[in-house]
C-alpha cells in the first residue's frame, strides 16, 4: 500500500514531537512510531532539562555553553552549544506554558537542583540548573507534547517500523514501513522525511535503553550510504542497577547522592575534588570500574553502593519517588534505609547521523540531503561532543527538534514531490520472505546476545587495539551467521520474532561502525577511554570521526571541530 504526505517524521519522542508541532498547520505531516508514542524512550529520562534559569542562584548562558563544550572534552562543536544554552531557556517556558509541571520553588517558579558537569563561573563549584518535574521529568514533557500533538490532528501511525529509506535522484523521497498488527508493508511518500528514531543502546548486554532502541534509522541512513559520526563514543551511565541496568537517574546525587566504595569511603573525592559525586559521567564511569579493579568493589564485587539513606524519606517521595520504586521493587530494598548496587550502564550514544545546526543530514561532502533531516539521539549536530552532560539530553531533544522542523517548513516550498522509482518496498519484502522461509538456520536471540557479550566485554568503559581486533572478528564471524537467521513464529500479527531478526541487522551493522571507529581513535577522550593510548591527543585527534558504507567496505575519514570561544585545556574538577 502506497501513502502520501508532505511530511514524515519517524520517531514520535521529544525530538519528533516537537518538530511535527512546528510543521503541523503548514503542512500535512504524520508521526510514524516503532511503539505507542508515549512509550517512546523520551519518557524514561529522569533527572531534568537544563537551562539558565537563575532560579535557584544565579546562572549564565555562557556558563552552560562552557560546561557543555568542557564536558563533551572539547570534541563538542561550540556553535551548537552555543545555540543549545541561548535557546533552553526559552524552549523550558515554552514547555511550561504548554503545562508541564515543573516542580516549584517557595515562590513559584521552577525548581532547579545540581546534575553532573554543570557549573557556576566557568567551573568554579556545582550549580543549581536542571528543572525538574520530580524524577520523571522526561515522562510529563512528552505526555505533554503528545495530547498537544493529539489536540492539532497529527496523523500517527502507531506500531509501524522503519525497514527502509527511499530516495530519488539523490533526495528522500519516503520510507518503507512494517505494520506490527497485520503484517503488512507500507510505501509512504514524503516531500520531507525526519528522523528521531533515537539511540541504540541494545547492542551492549547492560544497558538503561528500552527494546526498542535498536538504532534502525541511522543504520539505515548507513546501509544508504550516508555517513556516520563520532560512533566511537558511547556513554555509559555511572548508576545502573547492578547487572540490570535500570537507570539510577543523577538527579540522586543531585539532590546529595553519595558514591561509597566497599570501605563505606566517598571516593569520588579522589578523582574530581571540586564536584565530587557531580563530575561528567565518563569521570564518574570510570571512576567506579577502577575502584572496582582495585579490589573495592563491595564484598570483593564488581559494583559499588549510591547512598541516598541521608536525604530523608520526605524528599525521596518529594524528588526522587520513581527511583525509591524503583530499588523496591527491583531489589526489595528501601532507598530510605539501603544501601543500593550499582555499576555503569550502556545509556547514550553521542554519535549518529551528522547534521547541519537546522537538522539537515549531512553526506560525505558534507552538503544537505534533500529532503532528509535528522534530530535527537539518533543524530549528530556534535552539541555533546565526546561526552553528554546530564540534563542536557532533553533541552537537545526540544531546541533542535524545533529548529528542525522550522528548518523543515522553510524548505517546503522548494521541495517537489518525487515519484519513488522501481518498487520501493521490494528489498524489504524479499528480507521478509528470506528470514520467515528459511527452513533452518540461526536464532536472532542467540547471536543478539553474543553480540551484546562482544561489545560489552571490549567497547565498554575501557577499551584496548587488542580487544577491539578481536571484537571485530568475532562480530564479523556474527555477521556471516546472521545471513542464515530463521524465526520460529510464521504469523502476521505482532511477530516480534520477525521484527527482532530484523533489527538485529541494525544492532550488527552499528557495532561494526563503533568498533572501527574505535579503535581507529588512538587516544582518550571523553566516554572513548583507550588504556593503550591514555592520553587526549588534541594535536592529532582534536576532529571528528566520520565512517560510511562504500562498495570496498567501511571507509572512515575526518572533519575539524568547530572552535568559537573556548580553547582545549585540562578537563579537571
Amino acid at each position: 500500500m502506497t501513502l502520501r504526505h508532505d511530511v514524515v517524521i519517524v520517531g514520535s519522542g521529544l525530538a519528533g514531537l516537537r518538530a511535527a508541532l512546528e510543521v503541523a498547520g503548514d503542512a500535512d505531516v504524520a508521526l510514524v512510531s516503532k511503539v505507542f508514542p508515549t512509550r517512546s524512550h523520551s519518557g524514561a529520562a529522569q533527572g531534568g532539562i537544563g537551562a539558565a534559569l537563575g532560579n535557584e542562584e544565579p546562572d549564565s548562558w555562557e556558563w552552560h555553553m562552557y560546561d557543555t563544550v568542557k564536558g563533551g572534552d572539547y570534541l563538542t562543536d561550540q556553535d551548537a552549544a552555543e545555540v543549545l544554552a541561548k535557546d533552553a531557556p526559552r524552549a523550558v517556558y515554552e514547555l511550561e506554558h504548554l503545562g508541564v509541571p515543573f516542580n516549584r520553588t517557595s515562590d513559584g517558579r521552577i525548581a532547579q537542583r545540581a546534575f553532573g558537569g554543570h557549573t557556576k563561573n566557568f567551573g568554579e563549584a556545582a550549580i543549581k540548573r536542571a528543572c525538574h518535574a520530580a524524577d520523571r521529568t522526561g515522562r510529563v514533557i512528552l505526555d505533554t507534547l503528545f495530547g498537544e500533538a493529539v489536540k492539532r490532528g497529527i496523523k500517527v501511525y502507531s506500531e509501524y517500523q522503519l525497514m527502509d529509506l527511499v530516495f530519488t535522484d539523490g533526495a528522500a523521497s519516503g520510507v518503507v514501513l512494517y505494520e506490527a498488527a497485520n503484517g503488512r508493508v507500507h510505501t509512504v511518500g514524503a516531500r520531507a522525511v525526519m528522523l528521531a528514531t533515537g539511540g541504540f543502546g541494545k547492542v551492549f548486554k547492560t544497558t538503561s535503553n528500552c527494546f526498542a532502541n535498536t538504532g534502525d534509522g541511522v543504520y539505515y541512513c548507513y546501509r544508504a550510504g550516508i555517513p556516520l559520526q563520532d560512533m566511537e563514543f558511547v556513554q555509559f551511565h555511572p548508576t545502573g542497577i547492578y547487572e540490570l541496568g535500570v537507570l539510577i537517574s543523577e538527579a540522586a546525587r543531585g539532590e546529595g547522592g553519595i558514591l561509597r566504595n566497599r570501605d563505606g569511603r566517598r571516593f569520588m573525592e579522589d578523582y574530581a575534588p571540586t564536584i565530587k559525586d557531580l563530575a561528567p559521567r565518563d569521570m564518574v564511569s570510570r571512576a567506579i570500574v577502577t575502584e572496582i579493579r582495585n579490589g573495592r568493589g563491595i564484598d570483593g564485587r564488581d559494583f559499588v553502593h549510591l547512598d541516598l539513606t541521608h536525604i530523608g524519606r520526605e524528599r525521596l517521595a518529594e524528588k526522587l519517588s520513581d527511583i525509591s520504586s524503583f530499588v523496591r521493587d527491583y531489589l526489595g530494598i528501601d532507598a530510605a534505609t539501603d544501601l543500593i548496587p550499582v555499576s555503569p550502564t550502556c545509556h547514550y550514544m553521542m554519535g549518529g547521523i551528522p547534521t547541519d545546526l537546522d537538522g539537515r543530514v549531512l553526506g560525505a561532502a558534507m552538503d544537505p540531503i534533500p529532503g532528509l533531516y535528522a534530530a535527537g539521539e539518533c543524530a549528530c549536530v556534535s552539541v555533546h561532543g565526546a561526552n553528554r552532560l546530564g540534563c542536557n539530553s532533553l533541552v537537545d531533544l526540544v531546541v533542535f527538534g524545533r529548529r528542525t522542523g522550522k528548518q523543515i517548513r522553510q524548505d517546503l516550498d522548494a521541495l517537489q514531490r518525487l515519484e519513488m522509482e522501481g518498487e520501493p518496498a521490494e528489498r524489504t519484502v524479499e528480507t521478509i520472505h528470506r528470514i520467515k522461509n528459511r527452513g533452518r538456520g540461526e536464532r536472532a536471540s542467540t547471536l543478539r546476545y553474543e553480540l551484546q557479550r562482544v561489545m560489552t566485554e571490549e567497547c565498554s568503559v575501557y577499551r584496548t587495539e587488542s580487544g577491539l581486533d578481536d571484537a571485530l572478528g568475532r562480530l564479523e564471524g556474527l555477521r556471516a551467521r546472521y545471513e542464515s537467521v530463521t524465526v520460529d513464529s510464521q504469523g502476521t500479527s505482532y511477530n516480534m520474532d520477525l521484527l527482532e531478526a530484523i533489527e538485529l541487522e541494525s544492532l550488527l551493522g552499528l557495532g561494526e561502525t563503533i568498533l572501527l571507529s574505535a579503535r581507529n581513535r588512538v587516544e582518550s577522550r571523553g566516554a572513548h577511554s583507550r588504556e593503550d593510548y591514555p592520553e587526549r591527543d588534541d594535536e592529532n585527534w582534536l576532529k571528528h570521526t566520520l565512517i560510511r558504507k562504500t562498495e570496498k567496505g567501511s571507509e572512515i575519514f575526518y572533519k575539524p571541530v568547530a572552535i568559537t570561544r573556548f580553547e582545549p585545556k585540562a578537563r579537571t574538577y
